[in-house]
């Protein structure tokens, strides 16, 4: 009986697609997911970056088995986001290299996935990078670049660049995906203000050179801005908008500003939960109706995913470690979702 029901869901699985590999079933949700995975990285020493603390001799005792035990609980994170379906594409911060993306993709099971990868190291100085996993058969990218955010006035400051990436999804439409992940506050929220304003001149600047060269580009941007919805780099200099104005056009939105009224949000600071992790897209992403429909966007929060907040109560994300205390669990921050229905065209 165990094995009719596993024939029959795969069968199942089968008739979404036709042979281009496009959606056939026009009532399913296609999820983009982003996740800072915290501190993903290899168990060896880079003498060219601060990376030592995630080494088997160091305080953590960072080894190969807690490394891909890691892994396999992002994957896990990763299935249980999408429910059934796997997200067609995820952004990732705080991932080391190709190496520790390759173990999270080839661990079973989301492995059946056949994620392929897109990545490139950036400058930071702790050897942290963005990247993008995507499904190949719902999501085929034609281009990308890393653009770096620089400071003209510091040659040596360094961060994570901002991968762009252009592709097309289910055979129909063109997305182009941005992946952020902005300086820290660490140092302080005003020192280091600036270098935010950095980033988010640095996406402006990339997202109107695309509206100049596609006017009804369809965008998502998708990060951990170490910034709120209301703060002066997102609305300000970025020009994020809360909601839509019908009249006007080439708009960026705020998906993410409802959130800041959640109990929980993307990540606790002591007893102040704050919304980093975001997804803003263009209103021509908003408006399209041909190759998919826009959902929603949520935060992924399940149970498994938080602990008890002992010190300042409620609940907290479940890190990897506490301290130097190692707990085996997932991110400071939680995941968050973009929901589209591909349609039949």
């Amino acid at each position: 009986m165990r094995l009719f029901l596993i024939a029959i869901g795969l069968l199942s699985f089968l008739l979404h697609y036709n042979s281009w590999g496009q959606v056939n079933d026009s009532r399913i949700d296609y999820t983009f997911m982003f996740y800072n995975t915290e501190n993903f990285f290899d168990t060896e020493n880079d003498s060219l970056t601060n990376d030592e603390e995630f080494t088997p001799e160091a305080g953590r005792r960072w080894n190969p088995a807690r490394l891909h035990s890691k892994a396999e609980r992002l994957a896990k994170v990763i299935l249980a986001a999408g429910k059934w379906n796997a997200p067609v594409a995820i952004g990732l911060c705080e991932v080391e290299d190709l190496k520790v993306l390759e173990i999270l993709t080839k661990n079973e099971p989301l492995s059946k996935f056949h994620y392929k990868i897109v990545h490139k190291d950036s400058p930071d100085s702790r050897g942290i990078d963005v990247a993008l996993i995507y499904r190949p058969e719902l999501f085929r990218p034609f281009d990308y670049q890393a653009i770096p955010v620089v400071d003209p006035k510091d040659k040596t400051f360094n961060t994570r660049d901002i991968l762009q990436v252009s592709g097309t999804l289910n055979g129909c439409d063109t997305l182009h995906l941005f992946v952020n992940h902005w300086p820290s506050r660490y140092g302080g929220i005003m020192e280091t203000m600036r270098y935010r304003s950095l980033a988010a001149e640095t996406l402006n600047k990339s997202v109107q050179k695309l509206f100049d060269k596609f006017p009804n580009a369809k965008i998502i941007c998708m990060g951990d801005f170490n910034d709120t919805p209301t703060d002066e780099s997102l609305v300000k200099i970025f020009g994020a908008k809360k909601s839509d104005n019908p009249e006007e056009k080439g708009e960026m939105i705020n998906l993410s500003y409802g959130w800041k009224s959640n109990d929980i949000q993307t990540i606790k600071s002591n007893y102040s939960w704050e919304v980093f992790d975001q997804f803003i897209v263009s209103d021509y992403f908003l408006e399209n109706k041909e190759c998919f429909e826009f959902r929603d966007v949520d935060i992924f929060k399940p149970q498994f995913l938080l602990e008890p907040d002992i010190k300042f109560g409620g609940v907290k994300p479940k890190r990897t470690y506490v301290g130097f205390k190692y707990q085996e669990g997932f991110s400071d921050h939680l995941p968050v979702l973009l929901r589209v229905r591909l349609l039949n065209h």
